[in-house]
């Protein structure tokens, strides 16, 4: 992914993440809290088998759609 396009994707992930702060599940192997910027960004590499970063521009979209998927789906 280009520079600009990273950068913009990193800021959708924050804000996502900020949404999400409180909203994710309780689990066992996080007992102080989950991160929810680390969740999107996880679930966003395991979904397109990259980094955010390296994800290809032309996918752009359908990688912020999901994010979008994620903050509405906290599960």
């Amino acid at each position: 992914m280009n520079k600009e396009n990273a950068s913009k994707l990193w800021k959708i992930i924050q804000d996502a993440g900020d949404y999400l702060q409180g909203q994710l599940p309780d689990h066992p192997n996080h007992p102080k809290g989950r991160n929810p910027y680390a969740h999107v960004a996880l679930c966003v590499k395991n979904k397109f088998n990259n980094s955010y970063k390296d994800i290809e521009d032309e996918k752009f979209n359908e990688v912020t759609n999901y994010i979008e998927f994620l903050k509405q789906n906290p599960n």
